[in-house]
């Protein structure tokens, strides 16, 4: 008898909890919430709505994102933005706490190899023809501008005042995890649209499911870094291509079958498109080179 209880109540609760997941909250618990809402002291009320960690969309956010992501995400494009941190913001500020758990578990250190180096037997071979000097004028270029997108990591090669303040600002802003996501969110998002043209999903949607889906990579990219006592901050493409399916299969009801298909699409055309921005970062670098020559 005891036995048939405990199975009993298992079943109950899970049943509970994919309500609470197509819901996103228990429908009989509503009157109970509102009571006990109505009984909380004024002294915590709003404490901590100005601290983004703490308050209760940030916290909401955390918890959909990880218990029912696809549903949330369905929530917010079919217009319950209340709720919910907006996406772009989410983004932010999840990942600015990324960055600061991050930097503390992993101690920040400069490099010292700088990509993109030139042989040093070619830049002194003066009887060079014109395709090895633009090839070595190509590698200046990106060495360049890697460079300067990344002055805060190389102080020797800061010089200027204004490369000073370009460093400073980096190093702000790395602190803050935002180049983390800055091209991993444009590439995400156009692989997303490519995939689910078919579905006539709009330009914005595609862009808060790409912020949505990257705050949740952000979460166990988190989870590494801890378990790991921070020798680790990768989750792999395997982790990350579960997670998808599972946001697709909540998001657009979709037969398992179906969802890995898409998800396995938009991982392809995530690693197509991020090709194609280094290819034409390379392009570009070739042209300009060309016109130096």
């Amino acid at each position: 008898m005891k036995a048939r209880k405990k199975k009993h109540s298992w079943e109950v609760r899970r049943r509970a909890f994919a309500i609470w997941q197509e819901l996103g909250y228990f429908p009989w618990h509503k009157a109970e919430e509102n009571k006990r809402k109505r009984r909380r002291g004024d002294f915590y009320r709003g404490a901590f709505d100005n601290i983004p960690f703490l308050n209760d969309d940030a916290k909401r956010t955390f918890v959909h994102l990880l218990l029912r992501p696809g549903y949330m995400i369905r929530d917010y494009i079919n217009g319950k933005h209340s709720s919910y941190l907006a996406p772009l913001t989410a983004l932010i500020i999840f990942y600015a706490f990324f960055g600061l758990v991050s930097s503390l578990m992993r101690p920040y250190e400069q490099k010292t190899n700088i990509p993109f180096q030139i042989d040093t037997a070619l830049e002194e071979n003066k009887d060079q023809n014109k395709l090895d000097k633009l090839v070595e004028q190509t590698v200046l270029i990106l060495r360049e501008g890697y460079v300067t997108m990344h002055l805060d990591q190389f102080p020797e090669e800061v010089d200027t005042q204004a490369e000073s303040s370009l460093a400073a600002l980096e190093s702000t802003l790395r602190s803050q995890g935002i180049p983390l996501f800055i091209g991993e969110f444009l590439v995400l998002w156009m692989a997303i649209a490519a995939a689910t043209r078919k579905r006539k999903m709009s330009l914005s949607a595609c862009a808060a499911i790409s912020a949505y889906i990257l705050c949740q990579f952000s979460f166990f990219m988190l989870f590494a870094v801890l378990f790991s006592f921070g020798k680790s901050s990768s989750i792999g493409p395997l982790l990350m291509l579960v997670l998808l399916s599972i946001d697709y299969r909540q998001l657009l009801g979709l037969e398992w079958r179906k969802t890995f298909s898409l998800a396995f699409r938009t991982f392809i055309l995530y690693g197509v498109f991020y090709g194609m921005m280094y290819l034409s970062g390379g392009v570009i670098a070739a042209i300009i080179a060309w016109i130096r020559l």
